[in-house]
């Protein structure tokens, strides 16, 4: 296994931020095998699998396409990130998207770093590789960070969930954590949170998580990254299963715009049903506005008025 000098960009561009990911998972200082910045290992694309635990699930074909031009006249600037395996091959940690551009291009041999990592810890580097990614949609980074929420804090996503709205509301009472696990929680979840650089822990509970409870074929769409979280919200309120679909398809098919999808919305709402029930209230609170307002003082409004009597005495015939 040969071993060849890195570019200046892997050197700044990714061994860097792995390390900060290692740091965070908490396995840089351990007695496993060291990070070497300034050399890096080929490995043949053969010895290489994929994860079954991936958390990455889409991948844009406009992006792939893009970053499969790159590479055929650039090759692989930054590593892929392994770890061994019993079997002798290789598990694949970080950078699917260059693995599966390599072997489209068909190229034999790529750079990678070796990292021996658990499985948990290997997951979790993934998460946080996987939410550098600069095409992550919302929901994909949404449900990433609740997964790596979940593992570091050890416990579960709708602990987390409810950890998130307890610290709001203290800050919104200004109240003290006087808890020292919730405490040390907290700072758990903000060092997470200053790693990503992406989000604050408010921002995420406010804006991402309601995400989560969109209406499923909605939600799946989005996922998928066919659909722009404007456009999704908007059609979401629909509650109308198969009218909803039905914009769905109609906005994938045509793109519609934000515009041409609330004017849909609108030309396709069904008709409040007449309650008639409310007319004899209406009359009592209309005659004493009338009274109280003196409309027949107005010369115009008295007008108006004498019309609008003439036609409710109509009625009375």
């Amino acid at each position: 296994m040969a071993k060849r000098r890195v570019s200046m960009a892997d050197e700044i561009n990714f061994p860097n931020k792995t390390k900060q990911f290692l740091d965070l998972v908490g396995v840089t200082n351990s007695s496993q095998v060291p990070l070497d910045n300034s050399i890096e290992h080929y490995l043949l694309v053969s010895q290489i699998q994929v994860s079954e635990y991936q958390p990455r699930r889409y991948f844009s074909n406009s992006a792939m396409e893009s970053l499969v031009t790159s590479i055929r006249e650039h090759g692989i600037l930054q590593p892929l990130l392994v770890r061994p395996l019993e079997s002798g091959n290789y598990e694949l940690i970080a950078g699917e998207r260059r693995y599966r551009a390599a072997q489209i291009l068909g190229i034999r041999e790529v750079p990678v770093l070796i990292r021996s990592l658990n499985d948990q810890d290997a997951f979790q580097v993934a998460l946080l590789e996987n939410l550098q990614r600069e095409d992550l949609n919302p929901v994909e980074e949404t449900e990433a960070i609740l997964q790596l929420l979940s593992i570091r804090l050890e416990c579960s996503q709708k602990e987390v969930i409810s950890l998130l709205h307890h610290i709001s509301n203290c800050q919104k009472q200004k109240t003290e954590i006087t808890d020292n696990v919730v405490r040390s929680q907290w700072e758990t979840v903000e060092h997470i949170f200053t790693v990503l650089g992406r989000l604050t822990p408010d921002s995420f509970r406010s804006h991402r998580l309601p995400l989560l409870n969109l209406p499923q074929d909605v939600l799946e769409t989005l996922r998928r990254g066919e659909i722009e979280y404007t456009k999704a919200r908007i059609i979401a309120q629909i509650k109308d299963e198969n009218q909803r679909q039905k914009l769905l398809a109609e906005t994938l098919q045509r793109n519609l715009s934000v515009r041409d999808i609330k004017n849909y919305i609108k030309a396709n709402q069904p008709l409040k049903p007449f309650q008639s029930h409310t007319l004899p209230n209406r009359m009592k609170e209309t005659y004493q506005r009338v009274k109280q307002a003196k409309v027949w003082e107005d010369s115009k409004k008295a007008k108006t008025l004498e019309k609008l009597l003439e036609q409710i005495e109509a009625l009375l015939e």
